[in-house]
């Protein structure tokens, strides 16, 4: 009892717990007054704004383009709490962006543009080199967001986070101008504590060291002055989102992107946080199996570019790019990259389409690594498309997971996709982290784009696509290795599930948008 309370009473004092404590003070507020209403003359009245708010709720979300899924979730809410639906879907729903957002966001875009836009093009040839398919791929990246296809480009797969942690630290130590790091999680640890004491030793040798990471993300493992501590040490952070008390739209949307730069030259991505979980140092729900990639070469400047946009974002600044830019790289190096990234509040789902690209076209097979299954329509029809025109479709997830409410909504997908063909596995060791795809031996997609609403629709990520490198083919062996450690689920399986089980499945499928 004395452990729980003393729990308690930390998480009330944490900057969480006050900042809920806030929050649900004014929920009560608002539900005292609707009390206070109820007794009054003035209820019916009410009652018909309340009413008309949320058809008017209704219709705007029937006419947004937001993702058809996502829609259905919020009607739900809407019409099922009269008259608060309404109100949550203003505070909460959707990607309603303030003017001053708005500016940021196309200055963001304009940068992005200006120090890439003479680079892309590139996919015609492309489509020569590596075929049609390759070419139209990369011909979307290049068009929408501004992110070029390269070559001379290395490129190295970490099958697991413990693998990536020393190549790590030797990249750090190399960096003689500048190093960048953008993370959701910062946790203190092994892990970040050996970054950490690098990047000390590199700001005071001059080296010009910045931070990015995510006030939610980070929230329970940094305290809420931690830049300043960095600042003490030479190194600049900035916090992306910062939580306030208010119930806000903007607390939707998070930075889960993962970056490591340095000078320019060596960058690093794919799910791994900055946190010992991700290097099985810390053990949570089982065996952690994630996933990284490491760059070396000219594609390494678009991701800087993003970083630098995302910096500048932060705080509303313009600098100069062009001093952080490296050499050219040596050539050498087989296949072709494409680093991209992907902006919740413009509309364009980048990291669901690159996804629907690799499966459509596919044609032997496509093999895939989620941590969520919690999908759309499109992806539903894609996969399970593919599955019925004969393409090997394969899903691990995890056997053990870290949400059980996320997981019982993964569970609810597998009876669609097995009876259209789909393979599904469970990775039984524990959990699995790494977001992969691979299809055909020739294309490859490794980052941080997790197949649920969340990263497809509300959260900044990125991910890096390869053509005919090296790494496919290590991608795909690691996947079969994977797979040899995991579980298959079969129809029958989903079929034995107590029918309340399924039930509860199935309204959690209905809300999975919102989870």
């Amino acid at each position: 009892m004395y452990h729980l309370l003393s729990k308690i009473g930390k998480l009330l004092f944490h900057r969480m717990g006050i900042m809920l404590t806030m929050i649900i003070a004014q929920i009560t507020l608002y539900i005292m007054l609707l009390l206070w209403l109820q007794d009054s003359e003035y209820y019916g009245v009410y009652w018909g704004v309340a009413l008309t708010l949320s058809v008017v709720a209704v219709l705007w979300i029937v006419g947004s383009s937001s993702n058809p899924g996502y829609k259905i979730g919020w009607i739900i809410i809407v019409l099922a709490l009269i008259p608060f639906g309404s109100l949550a879907y203003l505070l909460l729903g959707g990607n309603h962006l303030s003017k001053f957002n708005q500016r940021r966001l196309r200055t963001m875009e304009r940068r992005m543009e200006q120090q890439l836009g003479d680079e892309c093009g590139k996919s015609k040839s492309l489509a020569l080199l590596e075929g049609e398919d390759a070419g139209r791929m990369a011909a979307y990246l290049e068009h929408t967001v501004h992110c070029p296809v390269y070559g001379n480009t290395k490129t190295k797969y970490y099958p697991l986070g413990d693998v990536c942690y020393d190549d790590i630290l030797e990249a750090l130590r190399a960096a003689r101008r500048y190093i960048f790091i953008e993370y959701f999680i910062i946790e203190e640890g092994k892990l970040w504590n050996s970054v950490l004491a690098i990047l000390k030793e590199k700001a005071a040798a001059g080296v010009e060291v910045r931070v990015i990471y995510d006030d939610i993300g980070s929230i329970f493992t940094l305290p809420a002055n931690y830049p300043a501590q960095l600042e003490k040490f030479g190194i600049h952070c900035r916090v992306f989102n910062r939580l306030v008390p208010v119930v806000s739209l903007r607390q939707n949307n998070r930075d889960h992107r993962k970056y490591m730069i340095v000078d320019g030259q060596v960058a690093f991505t794919g799910g791994i946080n900055m946190a010992d979980e991700y290097i099985n140092v810390k053990p949570r729900f089982g065996h952690w199996k994630d996933t990284a990639v490491r760059l070396e070469g000219d594609a390494v400047w678009s991701m800087t570019v993003s970083f630098l946009s995302m910096w500048d974002f932060t705080r509303s600044e313009e600098e100069r790019f062009t001093p952080y830019c490296p050499p050219p790289a040596p050539g050498g190096a087989s296949g072709y990259v494409q680093p991209y990234h992907d902006c919740p509040w413009d509309d364009e789902p980048v990291g669901l389409t690159v996804y629907l690209n690799l499966i459509n076209r596919a044609n032997r097979y496509v093999y895939i690594t989620t941590p969520y299954l919690v999908i759309d329509y499109s992806l539903t029809v894609a996969l399970t498309s593919a599955a019925k025109s004969g393409v090997d479709v394969r899903i691990i997830t995890p056997h053990i997971p870290d949400k059980k409410t996320v997981f019982e909504v993964t569970r609810a997908y597998y009876p669609e996709l097995l009876k259209a063909g789909v393979r599904i596995f469970e990775y039984a060791p524990g959990f699995i982290h790494g977001k992969n795809f691979v299809t055909d031996g020739k294309f490859a997609t490794v980052g941080t784009v997790n197949l649920d609403y969340r990263s497809m629709f509300l959260h900044f990520e990125n991910g890096v696509l390869l053509y005919d490198t090296p790494t496919v083919a290590e991608i795909r062996n690691d996947f079969l290795d994977t797979q040899s450690k995991s579980i298959e689920v079969t129809l029958e399986d989903c079929q034995k599930v107590p029918f309340a089980r399924r039930m509860l499945r199935d309204v959690l499928r209905l809300m999975a948008p919102l989870l």
